[in-house]
C-alpha cells in the first residue's frame, strides 16, 4: 500500500508540476552556449510551488545565494513532496508557524518560493503571474519522437505556429526526459528554426514559447535568449500590463536579466503607472526588486499607488513591497513607513516570519523609528527566533542596531539559538550579529560560549573570508567593542597579505576598518606582536577620518558656540585644543590640559602665534562673576539677577576679548571686575607651553546618536573610545546632550558657570 500510494504521488506530481531547474539544465553539454557574459541571475534550484505547505513556512528566505536545496533527486521538487505533503494541513498562510521546529526545516528553505507566497493570496495573480503547477497533458516518448522526426523532415518548411505547437508539447514531456531531449540536436534545431521564425511570432506565441522554456530548463546564459529579449523588446508597446508582468516573470523564471526590455517596460509603466491595479502594483514591485534595476521616478509614483491602496493591502503583500524597495535600494517616505508599521502592529502575531524580516529590512533601510513596531518586535522576536533561519535571524540583529534599538529578551534570544547552529552562518551573516551585538554594547548571559561558538566559526570560514574580505574586520571590530581580541585572526587581517587582498577584491574601502582595528589592538592589547598597519596606511586613515569629523562638527553650530565660550572660559583658543586624540575612534575630542594647581594650561600652541601671546590681554567689562552668583547659576535660580545687567546694554556681551582670548578663570571663579584690563594674563608666557600637565582632560560632546535608543547607555564604538582615553590617562568629560543642549537656549553667562562646573568639578 505505502509503495502504491508514493509511486501515485510521483505520478500526481508529474502530472501537475515540470520543475524547471532540474539537473536537466546543467547536463546540456552540446549546446552552443555563447561565451558573452551575460547579466544572468542564478536559474533557481527548486521553482515548484505546488505544495502550499513549502510557501507558507515562515521561514525568512533572504538568502542572495538560491544554490541552498540540494538532494540526491535530479528534481529537488521530487524530495520535497515527500516531506511537506504531510505538513500542508495543519499549515495556515497568515499564522505563525508552530514552535516545534527541525532545523534542517528552519535552515534549508527555498528562497524563490517564498519571495512568491503573495502570488497565491489572490485570484488577480494568476493572469499575470506563471504558475509553475498548471495541468498539462504528458506527452509520451513516442510522441516526441514523432515531433522530433518532423522537425528533421520539415526544417525550414516548418510555419511558425508550428515551431511554438511543437516546443509547447515537447515541454509537457515527464521531467526525467529533459535531459534526454536538451542533449537532442533535432532540439537544437528546432530551437534555431524558432529564432529564425521569431519576427512571425505574436505576444501569446511568445509567452507560450517562454513558458516552454522555463520548465524545460534552458540555461540562462544560452545566446539564443538574447535574441528572445529583442523581441520582447519589440513587443512592449502591443502588450497589455498583465502580458508585460508576465512576460517579466517568466525572464525571472528564466534566471536571466533583461535590461533592456525592462528598461522599455519602465517607459511605458511612467506613461500608465495610474492604471495599475492593486495586484499589478504589488508584482510589479516584486519584478522591480528581483531585477535590481529601476528608475527613482517610477518609484516615487509606485509609493503614490501604494498609499492608495493601503487599505486594502494584506500583510504577505507589505513584505513584498518592503522587499522589493530594499532590493532596488529604493526608500521609502517616513509617511508610508510610519503607514506599513501601523499596518504590521495591529496584527503583528499573523505576519509570518518572512514578511516580518522584509518590513525590519526596510526600517533599517530608512531608519524610521516606529516606537510601538519596536515594543511589539521585542515582544514577538524571541518567540520566532528559534524558527527563523540564521539569516533572517541576522537581519532582525542588524535592525536593532541600525536603530540603536536595545532589547534584551531579542538579543538574549539569538545568543541562546546561534550557538547549535553557528555552522548555517554565512561569513556575512557573522559578520553582522558580531557587529550588532558590539555595536549595543550587550554581552548576553551566555556570552562565553556565544562569543566562543561565532570565534570559532570564522577560523572554520576562512577561505570564505578571503572571497569576500570586508567581513573579516567587521567581526573584529565588533568582537573589539565587547573586548574580545582573537591574536590570531587580528594578526591575518593586518597581515599586508590580507590588506592588499582587501583593498583588491572589495569595492569597499576598507581602511578606516582596519585603521581602527589597528589602533585598538595598539592601546589595549600591550602585548600584542603580530602584524600592524603600515606607516603609510595609519596616515592616510587618519586623515580620512579626521577630515570627516572635522567637517561634521565644523557644520554644527551647538558645537562651535561650545568651543567659543571653553575658550572664553580658560583665556584662549590656546588652551583648548579641537582634534582627535584617537583618530581610529572616528569622533573628535575638545581637549584641556591642567596643572598640578589645576589652572589650564596653554598647550594648543597652534592656535596663537607666538609673536602674538604676549600682547593677549583682557578687556575690562562691567559683569561680576562672584561666588555667589555662580552659586546661583548652578541652582538654576539666577536667571532674573543678572538678564537685566546683560540685557541693559543691548548689543553688548558679556565679555568681550582681545585677539579672541579672556582671563583663566582657574580652578576658582574669579571676580572679573576686579581685574584691570591692562594686567598681563597667567601662564600665557612660552615657558608655560613647556609645564607638564598635571591632568589631560577629553571633553566629549556628544549627540543622542551615541546612545542606545531611549536610553543613556553608549553604543560599542563610543564606550570603547573611554575606555582607550582612560588607559591613556586622560579624564572623560562628557557634555551630555540632554544636559547640554536645553542649556544653549539659556544665557550665556549660564552656559559658562555650567561649563566651568563641569571641567574643574571633574578634575578634582
Amino acid at each position: 500500500m505505502a509503495a502504491t500510494l508514493k509511486s501515485l504521488k510521483l505520478l500526481r506530481y508529474r502530472a501537475l508540476c515540470s520543475p524547471s531547474a532540474c539537473g536537466a539544465a546543467r547536463s546540456v553539454s552540446y549546446w552552443n552556449v555563447s561565451s558573452k557574459q551575460h547579466g544572468g541571475q542564478d536559474p533557481p534550484e527548486h521553482i515548484s510551488l505546488c505544495h502550499s505547505a513549502k510557501k507558507v513556512k515562515n521561514i525568512c528566505s533572504t538568502f542572495s545565494s538560491r544554490r541552498i536545496l540540494t538532494t540526491s533527486s535530479a528534481c529537488p521538487g521530487l524530495e520535497f513532496s515527500k516531506t511537506s505533503s504531510s505538513k500542508a494541513s495543519t499549515l495556515q498562510l497568515d499564522s505563525p508557524r508552530a514552535t516545534r521546529v527541525d532545523e534542517e526545516d528552519v535552515e534549508v528553505f527555498d528562497s524563490f518560493a517564498n519571495t512568491r507566497v503573495f502570488l497565491q493570496l489572490r485570484p488577480e495573480y494568476r493572469v499575470h503571474s506563471y504558475n509553475a503547477c498548471e495541468t498539462s497533458q504528458l506527452l509520451s516518448v513516442s510522441e516526441s519522437e514523432l515531433i522530433l522526426h518532423k522537425v528533421t523532415v520539415y526544417q525550414n518548411k516548418l510555419q511558425a505556429q508550428v515551431i511554438v505547437d511543437y516546443l509547447c508539447k515537447l515541454s509537457s514531456l515527464p521531467a526525467e526526459q529533459h535531459p534526454v531531449l536538451l542533449r537532442s540536436t533535432t532540439f537544437a534545431l528546432l530551437c534555431q528554426l524558432s529564432v529564425k521564425k521569431i519576427q512571425l511570432f505574436d505576444t501569446q506565441d511568445l509567452i507560450n514559447v517562454l513558458k516552454a522554456f522555463v520548465i524545460l530548463g534552458i540555461p540562462h546564459s544560452h545566446s539564443m535568449l538574447d535574441v528572445y529579449e529583442t523581441k520582447c523588446c519589440h513587443q512592449v508597446w502591443e502588450m497589455s500590463m498583465d502580458q508585460l508582468l508576465l512576460v517579466a516573470d517568466l525572464w525571472r523564471y528564466l534566471g536571466r536579466k533583461v535590461p533592456r526590455f525592462l528598461n522599455i517596460f519602465s517607459s511605458y509603466l511612467n506613461l500608465h503607472w495610474k492604471d495599475l491595479s492593486l495586484s499589478q502594483l504589488v508584482h510589479l514591485i516584486y519584478v522591480i526588486g528581483e531585477n535590481r534595476q529601476v528608475s527613482q521616478d517610477l518609484m516615487q509614483k509606485l509609493e503614490s499607488l501604494i498609499l492608495k491602496y493601503i487599505d486594502l493591502i494584506n500583510l504577505e503583500e507589505v513584505g513584498t513591497i518592503c522587499l522589493g524597495f530594499f532590493k532596488s535600494k529604493t526608500s521609502l517616505s517616513e509617511f508610508v513607513m510610519r503607514k506599513i508599521g501601523d499596518l504590521a502592529c495591529a496584527n503583528m502575531q499573523h505576519l509570518s516570519s518572512h514578511a516580518l524580516v522584509n518590513i525590519v529590512k526596510m526600517f533599517r533601510f530608512t531608519h524610521v523609528d516606529h516606537i510601538n513596531f519596536m515594543k511589539q518586535l521585542g515582544e514577538i522576536a524571541p518567540q520566532r527566533i528559534p524558527s527563523l533561519g540564521v539569516q533572517g535571524v541576522m537581519h532582525l540583529t542588524l535592525y536593532c542596531s541600525a536603530l540603536r534599538f536595545l532589547d534584551e529578551g531579542v538579543m538574549n534570544a539569538v545568543a541562546a539559538s546561534l550557538p547549535p547552529r553557528v555552522a548555517h552562518c554565512r561569513s556575512k551573516d557573522v559578520a553582522k550579529i558580531l557587529w550588532s551585538f558590539g555595536t549595543l554594547n550587550y554581552k548576553p548571559p551566555n556570552a562565553e560560549e556565544f562569543y566562543s561558538s561565532l570565534i570559532n566559526e570564522i577560523h572554520r570560514k576562512m577561505p570564505e573570508f578571503n572571497q569576500y574580505p570586508e567581513h573579516l574586520p567587521t567581526c573584529l571590530l565588533g568582537l573589539a567593542f565587547s573586548e574580545y581580541f582573537p591574536v590570531e585572526l587580528i594578526d591575518f587581517a593586518l597581515s599586508p597579505g590580507f590588506v592588499g587582498l582587501a583593498q583588491e577584491r572589495t569595492k569597499f574601502n576598507l581602511i578606516k576598518e582596519l585603521y581602527t582595528l589597528d589602533g585598538t589592538v595598539g592601546i589595549e592589547c600591550p602585548d600584542y606582536r603580530g602584524n600592524r598597519l603600515s606607516t603609510h596606511l595609519q596616515q592616510e586613515g587618519s586623515e580620512f577620518l579626521w577630515n570627516l569629523a572635522e567637517k561634521d562638527m565644523n557644520s554644527k553650530p551647538e558645537f562651535l558656540e561650545t568651543l567659543f565660550l571653553l575658550e572664553t572660559m580658560l583665556g584662549g583658543p590656546q588652551y583648548v585644543k579641537h582634534h582627535m586624540i584617537l583618530p581610529h575612534t572616528r569622533s573628535s575630542d575638545l581637549e584641556v590640559q591642567l596643572d598640578v594647581n589645576l589652572k589650564p594650561l596653554p598647550f594648543n600652541r597652534e592656535a596663537t602665534p607666538a609673536e602674538n601671546v604676549a600682547t593677549l590681554r583682557l578687556k575690562h567689562v562691567g559683569v561680576s562673576l562672584t561666588d555667589d552668583l555662580m552659586n546661583q547659576l548652578l541652582k538654576g535660580k539666577a536667571r532674573g539677577h543678572f538678564q537685566g545687567k546683560t540685557e541693559s546694554e543691548p548689543g553688548q556681551q558679556p565679555m568681550e576679548l582681545e585677539n579672541k582670548a579672556a582671563v583663566p578663570l582657574g580652578g576658582f571663579l574669579c571676580n572679573v571686575a576686579d581685574k584691570s584690563g591692562a594686567m598681563e594674563m597667567a601662564g600665557l608666557c612660552p615657558s608655560a607651553c613647556m609645564q607638564t600637565p598635571g591632568m589631560k582632560l577629553a571633553i566629549q560632546f556628544t549627540n543622542r546618536n551615541q546612545y542606545c535608543y531611549g536610553s543613556r547607555d553608549l553604543l560599542g564604538l563610543h564606550s570603547m573610545k573611554r575606555r582607550q582615553l582612560a588607559r591613556l590617562g586622560y579624564r572623560v568629560v562628557e557634555l551630555s546632550y540632554w544636559e547640554w543642549f536645553p542649556l544653549l537656549k539659556r544665557t550665556r553667562l549660564e552656559k559658562l558657570a555650567f561649563l566651568h562646573e563641569k571641567v574643574f568639578t571633574s578634575a578634582l
